[in-house]
């Protein structure tokens, strides 16, 4: 079990996960939502909902730290809630891509010694705008196993320009919104 499989397992922070283990080219892969902030126990064995996740994430390591993460926030303010939650395991090195929800601009930005880019999400999700970013279509990976097509995308990804202006947090902060996810077809 990868260090990283254990600092989630341990600190029972995997939610609804598709996919959690070694992929055929990576120690560990991940597919699910995180939780950044758990919800209240109610007793020994009852917990409400998380507060806070990380929605369609994409995680990939062959380290102690986390080497890519692709993950959908749906505001802006659980970003640093969740590196608080993740920091011991972030790498100055690693590659981590937020789609934030209620961000109108895109930008890249440093925050406590960790390169963050922040991609506004307004139509799209996680999976779709990743598949974009690194030039690959659905068809790509339709006979692909779930292994395989994180992989694939994590192989693309690590090498495609993302092409984002550096800006300061707190200029990132100045493009956050009030507007939320547009939503189509029946409610």
């Amino acid at each position: 079990m990868s260090k990283i499989q254990e600092f989630i397992y341990n600190n029972n922070l995997q939610w609804q996960s598709t996919f959690s283990a070694k992929t055929d080219k990576h120690a560990f892969g991940y597919r699910g939502s995180l939780i950044i902030t758990p919800g209240k126990i109610l007793s020994a064995d009852k917990q409400l909902p998380p507060k806070a996740t990380c929605t369609q994430t994409i995680l990939v390591t062959d380290s102690d730290t986390i080497d890519f993460l692709a993950c959908e926030l749906s505001t802006l303010d659980f970003f640093e809630p969740f590196v608080e939650a993740y920091k011991e395991v972030l790498s100055p090195d690693g590659l981590y891509i937020l789609f934030v929800t209620d961000l109108d601009k895109s930008a890249k930005f440093q925050y406590e010694g960790f390169a963050f880019n922040a991609i506004a999400l307004d139509e799209s999700s996680v999976w779709n705008e990743l598949l974009d970013y690194a030039d690959l279509s659905k068809g790509d990976l339709k006979k692909a196993t779930a292994e395989e097509k994180i992989d694939i995308v994590y192989d693309e990804i690590k090498t495609a320009p993302l092409r984002l202006n550096d800006k300061t947090y707190e200029e990132i902060k100045s493009f956050q919104s009030t507007n939320g996810k547009v939503l189509f077809g029946a409610v």
